[in-house]
């Protein structure tokens, strides 16, 4: 598996790149542990200055010890390797992100700091040009956003997705022609297409799937790609703003039943996540309109008006504050995942409601204004929210079934403020009222 969720994330890099840093901003948002080996060292065995006195060979011995023990951990953690320590994160234990930097930045950070090797600018760049830290990276960053996007195996900004089978979105089956032979419209994420999918696939345990589509046909294949022969690998290509912020990312794999939403399914990673903002030029105002309503749900979580943003910029911080998010509850069993419900309890009792007929992201964009209004909050967003014309009784009846519902009390995702995302039981009229208000 091409990703970090049940792996150490290992930041390598040359000295003065900000792996410390960066590490721990890293672990800080992921809630996992941070562990710099360089300090383990000195804490254990003196000052790394010192132990380059007594000779760099037995420096690396000590290093080595130090760095097989930490990878040797149960627990997923951040790890910030010493600059000559990156050969020991080409393992299977750990994801290895190569966090970079220019030699001139690295020798300006470093040439004050006392380090053994940062005494001669000139071998200090003789050393930069030696180290081969592609050899081992599984992923390239230079900032906190990067690493999380890379330890997801998320790319933004295009590029290739090599695979076997290409389940597309049967719209764009009709408008584009795709290179891989095997070629399978996806048109509904339900059982059925599922079947008929798994029915018509040719392909061994060792192959690739790559879903082209929307939601729908990233849910559909990821789904696809985890029951098939028991799990094969799959990679994403999401060509809606939906997709590319939030539907893609995650690994939540699954399909529709007639009594709800997403009632089947599994958790299944894809291996990588290829995001091209340009598949948005010709996307439809609607479709805009409904990811911009999970780009401001993100936003109000993060605490951050990423709405303001350039749209590159906006979708890669959506999709690093995401990444972030799972890679602390890859599963859902933490609880901390549940905060990206914010807006949505409300929003699936509307969409049920209206069997379906209503847009997510309108339903969300409902959601929202009523998360807001229940959290004492206003905040000026882009999104523009009317009631809508369903069944009151029914959107009740559904909203009540929500997942987060326990032992007869609904949960909501609220804000204590804007950042600060809380789940915690709401009284039911003032629920029912706040659903009311959504309801034409």
């Amino acid at each position: 598996m091409a990703t970090a969720v049940d792996r150490h994330l290992a930041l390598i890099g040359f000295m003065g790149a900000g792996k410390t840093t960066v590490g721990e901003e890293v672990a800080r948002r992921t809630g996992r542990p941070f562990v710099d080996t360089d300090a383990v060292i000195e804490a254990r065995h003196g000052s790394i200055v010192e132990l380059f006195e007594r000779g760099e060979a037995e420096f690396r011995r000590l290093e080595a010890a130090v760095v097989d023990e930490v990878l040797g951990r149960a627990e997923p953690s951040v790890i910030a390797l010493g600059g000559g320590a990156y050969e020991a994160a080409r393992s299977d234990r750990a994801l290895a992100v190569w966090l970079q930097v220019d030699a001139s930045t690295a020798w300006e950070r470093s040439r004050a700091s006392g380090r053994p090797l940062a005494q001669d600018e000139t071998r200090f760049r003789e050393l930069f040009e030696r180290r081969d830290y592609g050899r081992v990276a599984e992923g390239m960053a230079s900032d906190a956003d990067g690493v999380l996007l890379a330890a997801l195996g998320i790319r933004i900004g295009g590029g290739r997705a090599d695979g076997d089978v290409l389940l597309v979105d049967a719209r764009l089956r009709e408008l584009k022609t795709f290179g891989l032979d095997q070629t399978i419209a996806v048109h509904e994420k339900s059982l059925a297409e599922a079947w008929r999918i798994w029915s018509e696939l040719r392909i061994g345990r060792d192959a690739t799937i790559v879903a082209y589509g929307g939601g729908t046909t990233t849910d559909l294949a990821g789904f696809v790609a985890a029951t098939y022969m028991r799990g094969v690998r799959w990679i994403g290509l999401p060509t809606t703003l939906v997709g590319q912020v939030d539907a893609a990312i995650g690994g939540k794999t699954a399909v529709d039943l007639p009594q709800g939403k997403n009632l089947v399914g599994a958790f299944h990673y894809p291996d990588r996540v290829v995001i091209d903002p340009s598949e948005l030029s010709t996307l439809p105002e609607e479709e805009r309109r409904n990811g911009m309503a999970e780009v401001v749900k993100t936003g109000l979580l993060a605490g951050r008006p990423l709405w303001e943003l350039p749209e590159e910029e906006m979708i890669r911080a959506c999709a690093a504050f995401k990444a972030s998010v799972c890679l602390e509850d890859p599963y859902e069993r933490k609880g901390r995942r549940e905060i990206l419900n914010l807006g949505h309890t409300f929003g699936h009792a509307l969409e049920a409601a209206s069997d379906y007929q209503l847009p997510h992201g309108q339903a969300v964009a409902l959601g929202l204004k009523a998360a807001l209004q229940l959290s004492g909050l206003a905040v000026d967003h882009p999104l523009e929210v009317e009631p809508v014309s369903v069944d009151r009784e029914r959107a009740w009846e559904a909203l009540q079934r929500d997942k987060k519902a326990r032992d007869g009390k609904i949960r909501l995702v609220l804000l204590e403020e804007l950042g600060k995302p809380v789940v915690r039981e709401a009284e039911r009229e003032e629920v029912r009222a706040a659903l009311d208000e959504l309801i034409a």
